[in-house]
């Protein structure tokens, strides 16, 4: 039998482990999948190096939104330690003034103690609209929000805030690479997922049907089918 791949899977903003749930459960049978917590630094690049740190030497990589900034860092780190790579819902572009400055607002509120009031604007921003008032998805990110906690938000909006621009990198990436976005992904939209992909060698692009930014919690079996084929091919 052969050995099973080690999967990293890298949360987004103000997710945890529970983002990847339905990926976790349904691929552990060809992957040995870890998830590191991603609240502990304000900056990508000693976020990419703690990653690396608590890895094995060779390993799959996927990243969603906040973690796929962080994919491009530890690729750019350590591109001969990734043998597969998936962006999932993210984008290779740094933050614009606007975007800088709407960050710098939601790291104000919650300093001044209204972190709730934050994740309540972020929610509609996050899923697609048809999902606002799905009870149960909107209580599993307010969980994973409560998890990764004020301090945890303000240092992973600095590290984003602070990102480089990547997408002089992305021709450098040579591993097998599978792009993935929600169709109504707002936040980071189709056309800069398909002009990602066609600038890395050797990667597939993928538009979920009915879905926001967060793919694999919106359309959990879509993604995890697609990952599958991913780590397996």
């Amino acid at each position: 039998m052969s050995e099973k791949t080690h999967l990293v899977l890298l949360p987004g903003l103000l997710n945890d482990a529970e983002l990847w749930a339905h990926q976790r459960a349904t691929l552990a049978d060809i992957a040995e999948i870890s998830v590191p917590d991603l609240t502990r630094d304000d900056q990508l690049s000693p976020m990419a190096r703690r990653v690396l740190s608590g890895a094995p030497e060779t390993f799959a990589l996927a990243g969603l939104s906040m973690g796929g900034y962080l994919a491009q860092e530890i690729m750019r780190q350590a591109p001969d330690r990734v043998t597969r790579l998936a962006l999932l819902d993210t984008s290779p572009l740094p933050d614009t003034h606007e975007q800088s400055a709407r960050r710098r607002g939601f790291i104000a509120l919650a300093r001044k103690g209204d972190f709730k009031g934050v994740t309540n604007r972020l929610l509609p921003m996050l899923i697609h609209p048809d999902r606002v008032n799905d009870a149960r998805l909107t209580k599993t990110l307010m969980d994973m929000a409560g998890r990764v906690g004020r301090d945890g938000f303000i240092r992973q909006q600095q590290a984003i805030m602070t990102r480089p621009d990547s997408r002089r990198d992305l021709g450098l990436i040579h591993c097998p690479t599978l792009v993935l976005c929600g169709r109504q992904d707002a936040l980071t939209p189709p056309a800069v997922h398909a002009d990602m992909a066609a600038a890395i060698p050797n990667a597939a692009f993928v538009a979920v049907e009915d879905c926001g930014h967060l793919s694999p919690l919106e359309q959990p079996h879509a993604v995890s089918a697609v990952m599958r084929y991913w780590l397996s091919a």
